[in-house]
């Protein structure tokens, strides 16, 4: 199968207005965080308080040339970090139930919505100090964007938003108050971990590709691609059109697919899964410039096909292409691969990765 190189979709710069300056509503300046802070918002404060900041002021991250070593992360390390933060919220439930009996939908809606922002803060500082040990994928020639000027509240409500409306979404879809964690269906989780990421990058590859292509859709994803150096608080820069379909539309149509096969995902399967794919969403939209697959059951399968998914992958999409892209998965480049939309990687090639000198995903 064909494979389309980086270097015939390079980037096609942000179309201008008839004037012949930059629309407003298109800059990526981010010049806030060192204002006049009695200028700031809740927004603006958000960030700070919470130290989610994908950047620090008072120091520079490493820079590395392209063919320096790539570290390279283990596939266990990055699901032991996503099954410990997504298990201890279901044993907290479980005790929970155990002893006061179990929570009612409200209850659990406000429960794992709650742990779910704990769990994405967590992450954002972890991959800053990533970042901030090994560097940035092409940081040799620009540096990651900021929360642009314009962006401050989109963002925030972004972040809150997706948090919210996927954990309600799963309440009223799967949630059983008469089913604790501890029924879940342990044999068949694998498979829903597995095929849930698979079956979900098929929805939004599609759907990915199609904004791409179509004049009536690109105008709703094109914000998103302002930024060619995304950093993970930018995963969802975008309007409220993609937002709705990232959200709600892509989740709903995967979980509807895998309950047509058979297979039970109830509340707790879904929140694991939940857990897995922002793992990669976030990690995706670092670039942080380390060897990570995306960790699921199934990705040694998907390299018997050269068609697993690393950091570069999508940083690559954004950084390369516009109207015109390549690398359309989010989870997998499964379906990059068999619709012939894969494009080379330039740092995380096998010969340059240091395989033997391995890196982690701190804990804590």
């Amino acid at each position: 199968m064909t494979t389309t190189t980086a270097t015939t979709t390079a980037a096609t710069p942000a179309p201008v207005a008839m004037t012949g300056s930059r629309n407003p509503k298109d800059s990526m300046k981010s010049t806030w965080r060192k204002g006049d802070k009695k200028q700031w918002t809740i927004f603006h404060w958000l960030y700070e308080i919470l130290d989610i900041q994908p950047s620090y002021l008072d120091k520079d991250p490493p820079v590395h040339d392209k063919k320096d070593k790539v570290p390279f992360v283990p596939a266990w390390l990055m699901h032991r970090w996503i099954l410990y933060h997504a298990g201890v919220p279901l044993v907290l439930h479980q005790l929970y139930a155990y002893f006061y009996g179990n929570m009612g939908p409200i209850t659990t809606v406000i429960y794992y919505s709650t742990v779910f922002k704990l769990i994405g803060i967590h992450q954002l500082k972890m991959l800053r100090r990533v970042g901030y040990k090994y560097g940035f994928l092409d940081g040799d020639k620009h540096e990651r964007d900021g929360i642009p000027d314009i962006g401050v509240m989109n963002v925030a409500l972004s972040l809150v938003a997706t948090v919210v409306f996927r954990m309600i979404l799963a309440v009223v879809l799967s949630y059983n108050v008469s089913q604790t964690p501890l029924q879940m269906n342990w044999l068949a989780l694998p498979v829903e971990i597995g095929l849930y990421g698979v079956v979900l990058d098929f929805w939004f590859y599609w759907y990915h590709r199609v904004m791409h292509q179509f004049d009536n859709m690109w105008k709703y994803h094109r914000t998103h691609h302002l930024t060619k150096h995304p950093n993970p608080l930018l995963t969802l820069y975008a309007d409220p059109e993609q937002e709705f379909f990232d959200i709600i539309g892509i989740p709903l149509l995967t979980w509807l697919s895998l309950r047509a096969i058979g297979l039970p995902m109830s509340f707790y399967e879904w929140w694991l899964c939940h857990q897995y794919v922002v793992f990669s969403e976030l990690t995706g939209h670092s670039g942080v410039r380390v060897h990570a697959e995306t960790p699921s059951p199934v990705t040694p399968l998907l390299k018997m096909f050269d068609a697993e998914l690393v950091i570069e992958d999508h940083d690559l999409h954004h950084r390369k292409g516009w109207r015109k892209s390549h690398n359309y998965g989010k989870q997998t480049r499964l379906w990059d691969r068999i619709f012939g939309t894969c494009t080379d990687r330039i740092e995380s090639v096998k010969e340059n990765v240091d395989y033997e000198n391995t890196c982690e995903f701190p804990l804590y």
